[in-house]
């Protein structure tokens, strides 16, 4: 009678199993992340770190005198944007209360740009006698735009936050942002 051996199966080679390489993918990804992350870091500038931060800090309080002074005044502006005006290249619009003392007075708008200084656009804007003004503007991407409004003199400015193009129109005053006395 002839007896019957089982049969031996040869066992297959590590990596013909699924177990050793679901293992191995996460710190694979976690390689991968960290090499892609070093690379953002080398390659791009650090575009939010002023370089005289110190600076601007000790300054805080002498800008607090001009939001003072724009308080004492009871300034106002109201602005919006139409990027459809004058032949597709947008249009800013603005109105200043109370109105101008003198036709011709110089303001000086900044649009910032929350990460992208080289974004940023300054208009040197002559109001008319009404305390009404307009100037062409580029298109704006959307973003949440600074916005600062100050005198050619900068004995007072106003200055508020302006998410475009979900507002399209922003009113800032002095009382929006004066602190308690």
């Amino acid at each position: 009678m002839q007896t019957m051996s089982p049969k031996l199966s040869t066992p297959l080679p590590w990596y013909r199993h699924r177990w050793p390489w679901l293992l191995m993918s996460g710190p694979a990804v976690v390689v991968v992340a960290g090499a892609f992350t070093a690379w953002l870091a080398i390659s791009r500038a650090d575009a939010l770190v002023a370089d005289d931060y110190y600076k601007q800090g000790k300054a805080i309080n002498k800008d607090l005198r001009r939001d003072h002074e724009a308080q004492r005044l009871g300034a106002s502006i109201g602005v919006s944007y139409d990027p459809a005006a004058a032949l597709l290249r947008g249009r800013l619009q603005m109105r200043l209360a109370p109105p101008a003392g003198e036709q011709g007075q110089t303001l000086v708008i900044n649009l910032v740009h929350p990460t992208q200084p080289s974004k940023d656009r300054t208009l040197l804007i002559r109001t008319a006698a009404d305390g009404s003004f307009s100037a062409p503007l580029a298109e704006l991407e959307q973003a949440r735009w600074r916005l600062v409004a100050e005198d050619g003199s900068h004995a007072w400015r106003l200055h508020g936050n302006w998410a475009w193009p979900q507002q399209r129109s922003l009113e800032m005053n002095a009382e929006a942002y004066a602190p308690a006395e």
